[in-house]
């Protein structure tokens, strides 16, 4: 089991990691268009304040975390009008956002051994909120890095979304209305620095394989499964990597074949 002050760890330096591609832009460069329709790079940073924003409410004030489900105007516009309601000028969305996850983190050293956080459609403890924001962080950097011609270098914290995206595999189906199955299967990834990480029965039928980096694309639908490396054998398999999904709520747009449109989860 991993262990949450490393997780933490891991998600201050995939944090450090996207300030130092934000933080020298000049003020013209935040207004960029990303992948995401109608996303800037500074929609991109709001959206992870706004979402540290109400992880933080979820671990420190139940009921007022779940005020905000239940007040929002248009619940399909949650994510929008959170990234629109923390937008701010370059340096007030940064300190913003610095605050924010620093809070959270506290936060969530905090949470007792055991308790679960509430979330949207699911529950989550705090190990699992962590991989989460690490998930997200990781994924809305790669919409800014894209934009700015960045190839950021993989790091071993890819293990933590693409972990996120094996657990997930039966909210992926659940989202698309489909039933989530019971058969086991078996993925295999290739890590950086050529370390191989595996999750399910060794001799299951069904089986991932391929880098690590694609599986995390697409489990957080960065890339059509047409433009990754990534080989499925079995017939659920096949199915799952049309439906993967490694964040909560409904499903995204996804991106179409040779690049497309991005998605804001």
């Amino acid at each position: 089991m991993v262990d949450l002050t490393d997780l933490l760890a891991d998600l201050a330096a995939e944090s450090a990691q996207l300030d130092a591609l934000v933080a020298p832009l000049p003020a013209a460069d935040w207004a960029r268009p990303t992948p995401a329709p109608g996303w800037s790079i500074g929609h991109q940073i709001a959206h992870l304040a706004w979402t540290d924003h109400v992880a933080l409410l979820a671990a420190t004030d139940p009921e007022a975390f779940y005020a905000t489900v239940i007040s929002a105007p248009d619940p399909t516009r949650m994510v929008d009008a959170g990234a629109e309601e923390f937008l701010a000028p370059p340096q007030e969305l940064l300190h913003r956002w610095r605050a924010g996850r620093s809070a959270l983190a506290k936060a969530l050293r905090a949470v007792p051994a055991g308790e679960k956080l509430p979330w949207y459609g699911t529950r989550m403890s705090a190990t699992s909120m962590a991989t989460a924001r690490i998930m997200e962080t990781w994924a809305h950097g790669e919409d800014v890095a894209e934009t700015l011609g960045v190839v950021r270098p993989d790091s071993g914290r890819l293990r933590h979304v693409a972990h996120l995206g094996v657990r997930t595999l039966g909210h992926g189906f659940a989202a698309h209305g489909r039933a989530a199955p019971t058969t086991p299967v078996r993925v295999e990834l290739v890590g950086p620095g050529d370390d191989t990480w595996s999750w399910g029965p060794a001799d299951a039928a069904d089986r991932v394989s391929g880098p690590a980096r694609d599986f995390c694309l697409l489990v957080t639908q960065r890339r059509h499964r047409a433009d990754l490396a990534l080989v499925a054998s079995g017939p659920v398999a096949d199915e799952w990597l049309d439906v993967a999904q490694a964040f909560a709520g409904p499903p995204g747009v996804g991106r179409e074949p040779g690049g497309g449109d991005g998605v804001r989860a």
